[in-house]
């Protein structure tokens, strides 16, 4: 019980605490509330002062910022309409200025077109003038205006082919000047250095014999002795009425060297029968093989030219047997490829290229009679088969002119082959194509315009030429010339060269009575 009266004892005294404490709260907590209130509202009345105090002052300040941009704006409008009136008036005095130029065109125009008329006016009265005069004209000369246009013409060609024939004879004249003299001297160093000789060798060959019997004994019992001998060589054997004689005769020159060989050995031995022949064509034939070889190492000794093939060192030897215009042509080889090399070293190019082409320039010759062509073609389709240069088949084929000397070696040996087959007694020719060249040469020259007489002189290498002095000026002559050297070129097979002159004169002649 105790307990429990102390526990309701103390529930009623927090009972009564709590509402006592309420009460008292409650009582402070007006009391604080009136004192904020009072506060609050003192607050509001000084914000307020402040505020209208502040609003006074913003109101001025905005008078005075409004007022001072009402000034800057009235100044910048004052400005801007001083520089209107400005722009106008300078547009103003622009459209004045523009008036009184388009007025000016204006007047232009009309003038333009008032001369423009009085132009036409005038080309028209000058049409009709030359209308007149060219009627007037064509009256008086007797000429139509096409015609007196081909005169014109003509007359302008004539001044043409003047102007160009002084200027071919300058640049000729100047050319020669430049390259005679040192041609000259290169050409001449070069000959008398080479300096070689030739002998003068024939198409056929003859055997000569002891006494008239030996004929007998050559062409044997029913003519065995000679049938043989032609089987086994390949050779006519021509006997005839010449006394102590036989000619050999034949296309092949070292087949020809063969059986001349073996007759010479079968007369000197005295037994001739078919057997004995058969014996002495094969040892000849060694002889002539060994031959072929030694003339051949011999060249490429003699020219310092090494390295060839062997075939082609056999070609060179089979040329020692070869003739052209009863010119040896190994000798012509071996002389082309001294006169080329000097020439070469004269000029500073490749003297061992030159010497290589010059010594096998007429290497086809060796092989002409069996190869069906020129000797130039075959001979550079030679040197291809064994593997010489490009430069040296260049060389042998451009030696005859057949396609441009593109190199310098090529045109050294053009000139080489040139001067030894054209030096004197370098080679010889027949008398009916002698002849036949004199006649065709003096043909061509007479064939040009303007030509009186042409003369062929010194074997054909000179051909002078007598023109008409009224129709062949001192200038056109130099054309003329041209011409007809480029002529004779074209149509004339010749060893060496040919000169051309030609001779204008004028005569005047009276009678004293």
């Amino acid at each position: 019980m105790d307990w429990l009266n102390i526990i309701i004892t103390a529930v009623l005294g927090m009972l009564i605490g709590y509402v006592a404490g309420y009460f008292f709260y409650k009582k402070i907590s007006e009391a604080k509330v009136g004192s904020a209130t009072e506060s609050a509202n003192r607050i509001l009345l000084e914000a307020k002062r402040d505020a209208e105090a502040k609003k006074r002052e913003a109101l001025v300040e905005a008078k005075e910022e409004i007022h001072r941009m009402r000034s800057e704006a009235d100044k910048e409008n004052k400005e801007r309409r001083n520089e209107v009136v400005r722009l106008e008036r300078r547009i103003m005095q622009k459209e004045e200025s523009l008036d009184r130029k388009i007025e000016a065109i204006e007047k232009k125009e009309l003038d333009i077109l008032r001369r423009e008329g009085e132009i036409e006016d005038i080309r028209k009265a000058t049409q009709e003038l030359q209308e007149k005069k060219k009627a007037e004209l064509e009256h008086v000369s007797g000429l139509s205006s096409m015609e007196a246009k081909e005169m014109l013409l003509k007359s302008v060609e004539e001044e043409m082919k003047y102007e160009t024939a002084m200027l071919i004879k300058e640049m000729q004249a100047k050319a020669k000047e430049d390259g005679e003299k040192k041609a000259r001297e290169i050409i001449t160093l070069a000959i008398q250095r080479v300096a070689a000789d030739h002998v003068a060798e024939t198409t056929v060959s003859v055997v000569p014999l002891p006494n008239e019997e030996m004929k007998g004994r050559i062409i044997g019992r029913e003519g065995r002795n000679i049938r043989t001998l032609e089987t086994l060589t390949g050779i006519d054997l021509i006997i005839d009425d010449t006394p102590e004689a036989v000619i050999l005769s034949g296309f092949d020159p070292v087949r020809r060297e063969i059986a001349r060989v073996a007759l010479t050995k079968l007369i000197a031995d005295g037994r001739i029968h078919p057997a004995r022949i058969e014996e002495m064509v094969e040892k000849a034939q060694k002889e002539v093989d060994q031959r072929i070889r030694e003339e051949g190492e011999q060249a490429t000794f003699d020219t310092g030219v090494h390295g060839l093939h062997p075939e082609l060192i056999r070609m060179l030897g089979r040329l020692h047997f070869r003739t052209s215009y009863g010119q040896n042509v190994l000798n012509h080889s071996i002389e082309v490829s001294h006169l080329a090399g000097v020439m070469a070293a004269e000029l500073g190019v490749d003297v061992s290229l030159a010497k290589r082409a010059g010594l096998l320039h007429d290497i086809g010759k060796a092989i002409d009679h069996e190869v069906e062509g020129p000797h130039v073609t075959i001979g550079a389709d030679v040197a291809k088969k064994y593997h010489e240069s490009a430069e040296v088949i260049h060389g042998i084929m451009a030696h005859h002119g057949d396609i441009e000397a593109v190199t310098v070696e090529a045109a050294l040996v053009q000139a080489a082959d040139a001067i030894s087959a054209a030096r004197p007694g370098a080679r010889r020719d027949t008398l009916e194509s002698y002849i036949k060249r004199m006649e065709k040469l003096e043909k061509i020259a007479n064939d040009f315009e303007g030509v009186d007489k042409s003369y062929a002189i010194q074997a054909g290498r000179e051909v002078r030429i007598m023109v008409k002095p009224d129709k062949v000026t001192d200038l056109t002559a130099e054309s003329l010339a041209r011409d007809i050297v480029k002529r004779i070129e074209a149509e004339l097979d010749y060893p060496g060269q040919i000169k051309v002159v030609l001779i204008r004169e004028t005569r005047v002649m009276d009678y004293a009575k």
